[in-house]
């Protein structure tokens, strides 16, 4: 997204865009730090905390913000269900996808909520920092953010000391970050966020626990997951002639026990089912177009059943993926579930959407200061995740429609789609009636 930059003194079409948000805040001067705080992130401050805009910005100080983001009256999950409802009204085709990844902060120190010594894909080591688990919505022509929430690391859930100085509710207690994943994939489900399916990466994709949780939800969905994890052959298992009679009791020692499925049909490493199809089962699949042409790579499915804890059969089945660039063989593995319809070129397309949500994760930190905040409470880093996510989608308003973004609505809204368009056709930036062309009221 071409990040806009807003200048010191109120845009009107920022003013009629968080008007129906003002019905969260009681008070007319936590109306008025809305205003601010959110042109303020829009703007090309360099440090986009409730202390460096209060400097930046006229008809505000850091202590108010501070005080907007702390202490006033409302509800960063409100302000989410409101904004969500307003995206799907204005910037949503339906028959989207819902993407759940996470997002790392370094800190320093002890005392912010959610800090450890932890792993961050985003730093790619372990370090010092706070992890952002987010979900976020994509269809085939728009994308914006849904919801987050911090991960509280386990060494959190029972020093009281910590939790309290940050004002951690007590009823956060430790959860994996697939199981807060989880959580945002019902907390969509309840605000009407129009997805068919889920797409993870290999962070998630390797928590059983999550996946059980989508396939109970029965929502169909595609995971990233690690070479060792294991899987059934589906053709092994279809030609299983089923548990067998126990063998005659020969009146000695204990009677033997009839084997089952989980001793007659090994599960295997993704890597060794994978490794072994022959070559004729690779195809060369181009997703999408890169900054130097097409992205190809070669890939091969099968099908499977999952496997669960130690090994015992789950009644899971569906496509094993591989992935390896043309010519080499550095392998990458995907599951899909429930998504038999569509072709493997479609797959693969699903399976690299991913990019959207890296993209939001660089503009939001790159632009909208996502990764600025400096507070320490829970409430506080919750709300200026909220407000960066409020100012992204009225950026993809303003991409889309210009200055009329208040009275568009999205072309061919609510069109049923077949299965395989879940992921392809999709362009960005998305076009209305007018090609934005800059805001031009000042800069900071």
């Amino acid at each position: 997204m071409a990040i806009l930059q807003a200048g010191v003194e109120p845009l009107v079409d920022l003013e009629k865009f968080l008007a129906p948000f003002g019905q969260l805040l009681r008070r007319s001067e936590s109306r008025e730090s809305l205003e601010r705080y959110t042109t303020g992130l829009l703007s090309g401050s360099s440090r986009k905390t409730a202390s460096g805009l209060g400097r930046s910005l006229p008809k505000i100080n850091g202590q108010r913000l501070q005080e907007f983001l702390t202490r006033a009256d409302w509800d960063p999950t409100g302000m989410d269900q409101l904004r969500v409802g307003h995206m799907r009204t204005h910037a949503c085709v339906g028959n989207g996808v819902l993407i759940l990844d996470d997002t790392g902060f370094a800190k320093k120190g002890t005392v912010s909520v959610g800090v450890a010594r932890q792993y961050s894909g985003t730093l790619g080591r372990v370090d010092n920092c706070q992890v952002l688990v987010t979900a976020h919505y994509v269809d085939r022509v728009f994308d914006w953010p849904v919801t987050a929430r911090v991960y509280l690391p386990e060494s959190w859930t029972h020093d009281e000391v910590r939790r309290r100085k940050a004002h951690v509710p007590k009823s956060v207690q430790f959860q994996t970050k697939g199981g807060i994943g989880l959580d945002l994939v019902n907390w969509s489900i309840e605000a009407n966020v129009p997805f068919g399916a889920v797409v993870i990466d290999a962070g998630y994709g390797d928590q059983p626990a999550l996946l059980d949780g989508l396939v109970a939800l029965e929502l169909p969905h595609i995971a990233g997951v690690s070479s060792s994890v294991r899987f059934r052959l589906a053709q092994s298992v279809d030609a299983d002639q089923g548990d067998p009679p126990p063998p005659p009791y020969s009146g000695r020692g204990k009677p033997k026990k009839a084997t089952t499925l989980k001793e007659r049909i090994p599960a295997l490493e993704a890597q060794q089912i994978i490794e072994k199809l022959p070559p004729e089962e690779w195809r060369r699949v181009a997703w999408r177009n890169g900054i130097k042409g097409p992205l190809v790579k070669e890939f091969a499915r099968v099908e499977v059943f999952r496997s669960g804890h130690r090994g015992t059969h789950l009644p899971v089945r569906g496509w094993l993926i591989g992935e390896r660039p043309v010519g080499k063989e550095d392998l990458k593995y995907y599951f899909a579930w429930k998504l038999d319809a569509i072709s493997l070129e479609e797959l693969v397309e699903l399976a690299h959407i991913r990019w959207v949500i890296e993209r939001f994760y660089q503009d939001a930190k790159g632009e909208l200061g996502l990764d600025h905040y400096e507070g320490r409470l829970w409430t506080g880093f919750h709300r200026h995740v909220a407000l960066v996510m409020l100012a992204h989608c009225y950026l993809t308003l303003r991409q889309s429609y210009g200055a009329d973004i208040i009275d568009q609505r999205p072309p061919g809204q609510g069109q049923n789609q077949s299965a395989g368009s879940l992921a392809p056709g999709r362009g960005f930036p998305p076009k209305g009636k007018k090609k934005y062309a800059g805001i031009t009221q000042g800069s900071t």
